[in-house]
């Protein structure tokens, strides 16, 4: 054995052993091992630091651009609202919604990009739910990845199968001709995680739409119900203000908003006055509510999507604001200063010194420390802390919505999908679509920074090298020869097994191009010589390429590792179970239909 395979070898256990004992955060050790394979000489200093330019890594800065840029054109939050109208509220039923959906997109488009396009929203329908995000991603990531076996454009080792093929001599394979065991291999990973997904998926990252909010709604103890009530021709409340209905002191219950016609007027001043065909927005108790209701003569009604919409979590909620010292409000109350008015937001209760008063909140007179917890649109709630008047103690939970940019948000999005399916390299496509937001002021260049996952690119920069180093030793090679020796005369179902395992091994640490690339002139051989179809041997290697799932060192993986707070650990035992699944589907379906 030649010193540098030997070396290359020792490398790899290095590798598996740190990935599996996490004796230092995946990324480092990543680093670690792109420096050591440098000092071997395994690779030259420009292979080790090329993976920081290729093309994986630049389509993953891209698509963290895109995602982020089409989340807060406000696109994803209609789509997580329609998945959870589909799918409902349980874990089940939104995973394997969810997954299909991906899934079957995913056989048509890079799995990356999928898998980037449906982030945002997952995170959404984690927040809505109250169901934890690492409940949530691995099963779509994982979905993103099988899909790609639908179509022989669904992932990038299926479409340099053709190439290879002619290369050969072979004929070229149709667009469906993997379709069989894409639908099977998908179906199997939506089933497993349907069924045992509790057991294998950890309880991480987030799960309610703000942890400060609760924090808030606990501490005051806020009410948290917002109910709608419709004012028809025979309500009392008809011709009457606010001031005169008292609703704080007689109910207990606040109005946030009120809708008429194509207007919606948000935390209504005291002299606002009530007429039939209103709608009104209201905050408290659900039971006093519906006293109001009974009292008054009003409807309790579904709500204006309209503002449904607007007072969701997402755009607006509570905070807590503090009078400076020598602020020009010291003195004065909620009414001289006119809070609502003036500042669209809604006074709950006051806080002076001690004393916490929720009753006559808009006749107490301000003083300098006193707080003032308040509801309203998170815009309106920058605003107060934008006044000197004002100090806004806790942080903004949604970021404003750029509905205006939706459309070009989405144009860049499916306009650099387009361009990979035309045939561009998945980076100069995405990357394209990704300034392309920039330019058309989408977003910001600066938020465009600061959407980038810089642990995740550097893993899969760092690793890359290990995939070249592996190839330009001749360690992939002698593994590949050592494997074709050992199955020499086998049955064929044994063969299709053993080259199914070497291609996920080799995919866990190289790109799946490169193992398909370093493998399918292998089978070839292999076809001549045993009689074994060329054409289930090459699917075989191109599907199995992308069996990615003990390890985050596939791109969706990477992708979704800092969102879903997962580690090596979770990956290892939800990905364990689901390499055998996909192992024993492809290679039974591919004895079957191919063979």
């Amino acid at each position: 054995m030649e010193t540098e395979i030997l070396l290359m070898l020792l490398v790899l256990a290095a590798t598996i052993i740190l990935f599996v004992t996490e004796a230092l955060r995946i990324d480092v050790a990543a680093i670690v091992v792109m420096i050591t394979i440098t000092w071997l000489g395994l690779v030259t200093p420009a292979q080790a630091f090329s993976g920081f330019a290729s093309n994986a890594v630049i389509a993953m800065i891209s698509v963290m651009i895109l995602g982020y840029g089409v989340d807060r054109s406000g696109v994803m939050l209609r789509m997580s609202a329609a998945i959870v109208r589909i799918a409902g509220t349980t874990e089940k039923r939104l995973i394997s919604v969810t997954s299909l959906f991906v899934g079957s997109i995913s056989g048509f488009m890079q799995n990356i990009g999928a898998a980037a396009l449906f982030l945002p929203a997952l995170m959404r329908i984690s927040k809505k739910t109250g169901i934890h995000s690492s409940r949530l991603l691995m099963p779509v990531g994982y979905a993103a990845i099988l899909g790609g076996s639908l179509t022989m454009v669904g992932t990038s080792s299926l479409i340099v199968l053709n190439d290879l093929l002619e290369q050969g001599g072979y004929e070229p394979l149709g667009l469906f001709v993997v379709t069989p065991v894409g639908i099977a291999v998908l179906l199997t990973g939506v089933a497993y995680f349907y069924v045992l997904g509790h057991y294998v998926l950890p309880e991480k990252g987030s799960t309610m739409p703000a942890s400060v909010q609760e924090e808030l709604i606990e501490t005051w103890q806020l009410p948290e119900s917002i109910c709608y009530v419709n004012v028809p021709d025979t309500s009392r409340l008809d011709g009457l203000t606010r001031e005169d209905v008292n609703l704080i002191e007689t109910y207990g219950i606040h109005l946030v908003a009120l809708v008429e016609g194509e207007d919606i007027l948000y935390a209504p001043w005291r002299h606002t006055r009530f007429s039939a065909g209103q709608e009104l927005a209201i905050l408290g108790n659900e039971e006093e509510i519906k006293k109001f209701a009974d009292d008054y003569g009003l409807e309790i009604v579904r709500g204006d999507p309209r503002i449904v919409k607007s007072l969701s979590g997402d755009i607006a909620g509570f905070a807590e604001v503090i009078i400076p010292p020598r602020s020009d409000l010291a003195g004065k109350t909620s009414r001289d200063i006119a809070l609502r008015k003036n500042y669209g937001v809604e006074p709950l209760l006051v806080l002076s010194g001690a004393e916490r008063k929720t009753a006559n909140v808009s006749d107490i007179p301000l003083q300098p420390g006193d707080t003032i917890v308040v509801y309203g649109l998170w815009d309106r709630i920058r605003a107060l802390d934008d006044d000197k008047n004002f100090v806004l103690v806790t942080g903004v939970e949604g970021e404003p919505f750029r509905e205006s940019k939706a459309i070009s948000a989405v144009l860049c999005f499916l306009g650099a999908i387009t361009l990979t399916l035309t045939g561009f390299p998945i980076s100069i496509s995405f990357f394209s679509g990704a300034i392309a937001m920039v330019l058309l002021r989408v977003i910001t260049i600066d938020e465009a920074y600061h959407s980038i996952d810089w642990r995740t690119i550097f893993l899969i920069g760092a690793l890359i090298p290990l995939g070249i180093a592996m190839e330009s030793s001749g360690t992939a090679g002698f593994l590949a020869d050592q494997m074709m020796n050992a199955v020499a005369g086998q049955p064929v179902v044994v063969i299709l097994l053993a080259f199914g395992l070497l291609t996920t091994l080799f995919s866990l640490f190289m790109s799946n191009v490169a193992a398909t690339v370093l493998l399918v002139p292998l089978v070839l051989v292999l076809a001549r010589d045993t009689g074994i179809s060329a054409q289930a041997l090459v699917l075989l290697v191109g599907i199995c390429a992308s069996n990615s799932f003990v390890l985050p060192t596939h791109q969706v993986n990477a992708l979704l590792m800092a969102p879903g707070g997962y580690d090596n650990r979770d990956y290892i035992r939800a990905g364990s179970i689901m390499t055998v699944l996909f192992l024993l589907v492809a290679v039974g379906l591919i004895y079957m239909l191919y063979v």
